[in-house]
């Protein structure tokens, strides 16, 4: 299950709108920033994953922004099947308007059940990802996300993902 769930987990993501009045000058007065992830997996022995992962956050200056993030996960082969919920807070720094630097702390809460031995277990982990990356706008307040993270949590042996390093992709609306 770890080495699946990681090498299956890019983040591609789009979420959320905004709007302008016709009429009125194009200050931006909101803070909050949305956007979102879906992601998809699929490997041998009838691995599929699909992911979610929301976020809301609100800039507390030009090039700062904190929020929260949530994630939900649900794997499934020939030989086991999984369910993962997480969240927690983040925070984004941007600086020259195309590279950002973040922290992501989650708390996952982890249902697996093996098929072949007919074993249940439920676990609980935490994971803090720092990273950064390059952002590309696409829009008035829109932009593309491209960047790593790494879980500084990770201890090989005994967690439930199968490495620390996490690729994501993603889209950002209100920046």
């Amino acid at each position: 299950m770890k080495k699946l769930f990681i090498s299956s987990f890019i983040l591609i993501s789009g979420l959320s709108f905004s709007q302008v009045a016709i009429g009125t000058p194009t200050a931006e007065t909101n803070k909050w920033t949305f956007g979102g992830g879906l992601g998809v997996g699929f490997g041998s022995n009838s691995y599929f994953n699909l992911q979610v992962a929301p976020r809301v956050g609100y800039r507390l200056t030009n090039d700062l922004e904190a929020g929260l993030i949530g994630s939900v996960s649900w794997q499934t082969s020939d030989y086991y099947k999984s369910t993962m919920f997480g969240f927690g807070p983040f925070v984004n720094y941007y600086f020259a308007r195309s590279f950002f630097v973040s922290g992501n702390l989650q708390h996952f809460f982890i249902n697996y059940e093996n098929k072949f031995y007919d074993y249940k277990d439920d676990q609980q982990e935490t994971a803090l990802y720092l990273g950064g990356g390059y952002m590309q706008q696409i829009g008035n307040n829109s932009f593309m996300q491209i960047g790593l993270m790494y879980n500084v949590l990770y201890k090989e042996n005994s967690s439930v993902f199968s490495g620390g390093l996490i690729p994501s992709v993603g889209f950002v609306v209100g920046l």
